[in-house]
C-alpha cells in the first residue's frame, strides 16, 4: 500500500515522497502520481503502475515535479529500453514502456483533451492505429556538431579527460550542450553509419566543431533524410567557407557511400541553425529524393512525392499512409465533392484524396511549399488540384468563393499551435457539410473544436501513432454540420 503522509505535510524542494504510486501518463511524456493530499506530482521516466520513492525538484502552487530516487515495484508495463542514451537525449521518453501501454495512454490523452479541455460530446473512439515499426521509422533526423559535449555525472565524477567534440542531439533545456550519439534506434542503420563516419573523419582530419557560445567552427549541423524506396539525402551546414576542407570531406563521404542519392551543403554564419533562409549548394545528385506512397485504392498507382531539402514530409512514411487513409475513410467521398485542403503544405493530403473527389483546392502560406505541391501534382499526372499560396484567414473572400465554389468538405491539418481564431471563424462562415480535422496536438485541437461546436458535431475520431516511444500522437476528427 502506498505510503500515506499526514494531511498537514507540505512538500518543498528536496523532500522525499516515499512509496508513491504512479497512476497515469501525462503531458510531455511525464507520468502522474498524487500525494495522499491529492496534490499532483509529475515524474519523468516513471511508468503507470510503478511504486517509487520520489524527490521533489520543483514545488509549484498546484503541483509538484519530482524524480525517481528508488523503484520499489516496477509496473507490469515497464520494459528495458534498448538505447544506451535513454534518459539523456530526451528524444524518446517512453522506450521503457511496453508499446501496447504507450498506445493505450496516447488514445486516452486524445480522449481526455477533447472531453476535459474542449468539453465536447464524443462518440466511441475508433481504435488507435499502431505503427508497423516501433524503431527505425524516422525518415528525417537532425544532428548538431559541437565542441561542448555534454558529460554525464559519472564522467564528471571519474574526472576522465574526454574529447569534448560531439555529434548528436542538444540536451533538453541546454542549447549549448550536445549529447554525442553512437547509435540512434529511431532511424535506420545506414544513416547511423553516415553520422559516425562524418564524426570520425572530422576527428582524424582535425576539423573544428561548432562552438555555440563563440559562434565559431567549421562543422555545424547534419541533416539526414531517406525514403522507403532507398533514396538518401545528406545536408551539411558549415560555419565558414573553407572550400578545400569542405570538398575533401564531401568527396570522401561520396567515395565511402556511393549509394547516396543527393548531397547538399550550406554556409551558415547566422546565430541559428534554421535551414529555410540559407542558400544551398547541390554537390551531388538531383538535389531531391522521391518517396512513394501506396494509393488508397489498390487499382491506382502509388503516389510519388518529391522531397527537396526544405520540404515538409511526414516523419514516419508508413504511418503517413495510415493517417491519410483514416482521413479519407472518414470523409467517404462519392467522387463529386469539392474539397478545400487548408495548411496543404506540399500537397500530400490533397494529392492523396484527389483521385476520389471532383476537385481539391489546397491553400498554404509558404510559397515554396506550394511550388513543391505543383511539382508533385505533375509527377503524379493529377490535374484536378489547384494550389494557392496565401494566408488562410484572408484567402476566402467572396471573389475566391465565386471563382472556386463552396466546398462540400474541408480538410485542416494545422501546426501544433492549432488554428488562428480568424480561421475558425472562416470555417464557421463557409460552413461546409463536413470537416476533417487532423492534428498533431490534441490540446489545441480540442480548443478549436470547442469553437466549432456551435455548428458542428463530432461524428468520428481516433488517434494515429506516428511516433512510437514518444508521447506525441496524431488525432483525426470528423465533424458534420448541424443543419
Amino acid at each position: 500500500m502506498p505510503y500515506q503522509h499526514p494531511m498537514t505535510k507540505k512538500f518543498k524542494k528536496g523532500d522525499l515522497i516515499p512509496h508513491l504510486e504512479v497512476s497515469a501518463a501525462g503531458a510531455q511524456g511525464k507520468a502522474i502520481a498524487r500525494t495522499s493530499q491529492g496534490q499532483v506530482v509529475f515524474i519523468p521516466y516513471a511508468v503507470p503502475g510503478d511504486i517509487i520513492d520520489a524527490e521533489v525538484v520543483q514545488s509549484k502552487k498546484n503541483y509538484l515535479e519530482a524524480r525517481i530516487v528508488h523503484l520499489h515495484t516496477p509496473s507490469p508495463h515497464r520494459t528495458s529500453p534498448p538505447c544506451t542514451h535513454f534518459g539523456l537525449c530526451g528524444g524518446c521518453k517512453w522506450q521503457h514502456m511496453h508499446y501496447q501501454a504507450q498506445l493505450q495512454w496516447k488514445q486516452q490523452e486524445v480522449t481526455n483533451n477533447l472531453l476535459h479541455l474542449g468539453k465536447l460530446s464524443l462518440p466511441e473512439p475508433d481504435p488507435i492505429l499502431a505503427s508497423s515499426s516501433t524503431f527505425g521509422y524516422r525518415n528525417k533526423v537532425e544532428y548538431s556538431f559541437s565542441s561542448m559535449r555534454w558529460l554525464t555525472e559519472q564522467q564528471i565524477t571519474e574526472g576522465r579527460s574526454l574529447d569534448r567534440r560531439a555529434l548528436g542531439f542538444h540536451i533538453p533545456g541546454r542549447w549549448d550542450r550536445v549529447l554525442h550519439i553512437e547509435h540512434c534506434h529511431l532511424h535506420d542503420s545506414f544513416t547511423n553509419q553516415i553520422r559516425n563516419y562524418l564524426f570520425h573523419y572530422a576527428i582524424d582530419h582535425h576539423l573544428s566543431f561548432w562552438h555555440p557560445k563563440e559562434q565559431t567552427g567549421l562543422l555545424r549541423t547534419l541533416t539526414l533524410r531517406y525514403t522507403t524506396t532507398g533514396q538518401y539525402m545528406v545536408i551539411l551546414q558549415f560555419g565558414h567557407n573553407d572550400t578545400s576542407a569542405i570538398h575533401r570531406l564531401l568527396d570522401s563521404l561520396l567515395q565511402t557511400f556511393p549509394q547516396l542519392t543527393t548531397l547538399l551543403y550550406a554556409i551558415n554564419t547566422k546565430g541559428n541553425d534554421a535551414l529555410y533562409d540559407l542558400d544551398l549548394v547541390c554537390y551531388h545528385g538531383p538535389g531531391y529524393i522521391e518517396e512513394q506512397m501506396p494509393a488508397y485504392n489498390a487499382r491506382h498507382q502509388p503516389l510519388i512525392f518529391r522531397i527537396s531539402p526544405k520540404s515538409f514530409y511526414q516523419t514516419n512514411s508508413h504511418q503517413a499512409t495510415q493517417l491519410y487513409r483514416r482521413a479519407l475513410d472518414y470523409l467517404r467521398p462519392t467522387g463529386t465533392e469539392l474539397v478545400y485542403d487548408l495548411y496543404t503544405g506540399t500537397g500530400t493530403i490533397a494529392l492523396y484524396m484527389a483521385r476520389y473527389v471532383r476537385k481539391v483546392i489546397g491553400v498554404e502560406l509558404v510559397p515554396d511549399a506550394i511550388a513543391d505541391a505543383h511539382t508533385n501534382a505533375l509527377l503524379n499526372q493529377i490535374t484536378n488540384t489547384t494550389f494557392i499560396a496565401g494566408d488562410i484567414k484572408q484567402t476566402f473572400t467572396p471573389v475566391f468563393i465565386a471563382t472556386h465554389g463552396n466546398p462540400d468538405a474541408i480538410i485542416v491539418d494545422p501546426p501544433r499551435d492549432g488554428m488562428h481564431p480568424d480561421v475558425v471563424n472562416t470555417l464557421l462562415r463557409l460552413a461546409p457539410p463536413a470537416i476533417v480535422y487532423i492534428s498533431c496536438n490534441s490540446a489545441t485541437q480540442a480548443r478549436d473544436l470547442a469553437m466549432l461546436s456551435s455548428r458542428y458535431s463530432i461524428i468520428r475520431y481516433g488517434a494515429v501513432d506516428m511516433f512510437p516511444h514518444t508521447h506525441h500522437v496524431e488525432s483525426v476528427a470528423l465533424l458534420h454540420r448541424q443543419d
